[in-house]
């Protein structure tokens, strides 16, 4: 979603992403330590407590955590302007449940965020407007959304990345799109599709 950095957008976000995946409850959602994050989740994937774990009646039903949610976030600690480590942070969930998800991963067996930084790298290096230290601007916000649109779901399910090949027995198979991957799309589909 482009626009800023606020609880308002992180709470579109989860909820289209919650949309978009038919409400259901994902194997691990991984973010960077951005604090609206974890609301967005209790707000999209939470369910209304009405009680307190003793049985006594709450006065003001609020969000809890679902049975079985996964949510770690990735803290960047930073020497000298650069990232020197990353610490895992378990917001939701339980370590078993974590280390369960991750087992069962097909893309990555680690917490990490670099899966979707290379999508910001990859809408500067599409689109000229978004570069950074440019003269180039967009003048409407619907011609931004268009594009960031159009890059972002081009990259997802029309162009094959090298490293998502799944290996046969006889050397490489065939590419396959991030979409693929996570089992969103079945093919490599044209951009008119």
């Amino acid at each position: 979603m482009p626009g800023a950095r606020c609880g308002e957008n992180a709470e579109a976000v989860i909820a289209e992403f919650r949309r978009h995946t038919g409400g259901r409850p994902m194997r691990l959602i991984t973010s960077d330590e951005h604090w609206p994050y974890k609301e967005a989740v209790l707000q999209a994937y939470g369910v209304e407590a009405t009680a307190t774990p003793s049985g006594r009646p709450i006065r003001s039903p609020r969000k809890v955590a679902p049975p079985s949610p996964r949510y770690a976030a990735v803290h960047k600690v930073r020497r000298l302007g650069r990232v020197a480590r990353l610490v895992i942070r378990l917001a939701l969930g339980t370590a078993a449940l974590l280390a369960a998800a991750l087992a069962g991963s097909a893309v990555n067996h680690v917490v990490n965020v670099p899966l979707l930084e290379p999508h910001h790298l990859t809408d500067r290096y599409r689109n000229a407007r978004k570069a950074r230290r440019t003269c180039r601007f967009f003048k409407d916000w619907e011609a931004r959304e268009a594009t960031t649109s159009y890059t972002l779901y081009g990259y997802n399910f029309c162009w094959p990345v090298r490293t998502l090949r799944v290996r046969s027995p006889d050397g490489l198979g065939p590419g396959r799109t991030p979409a693929m991957a996570v089992s969103l799309a079945d093919q490599v589909w044209s951009l008119a599709e």
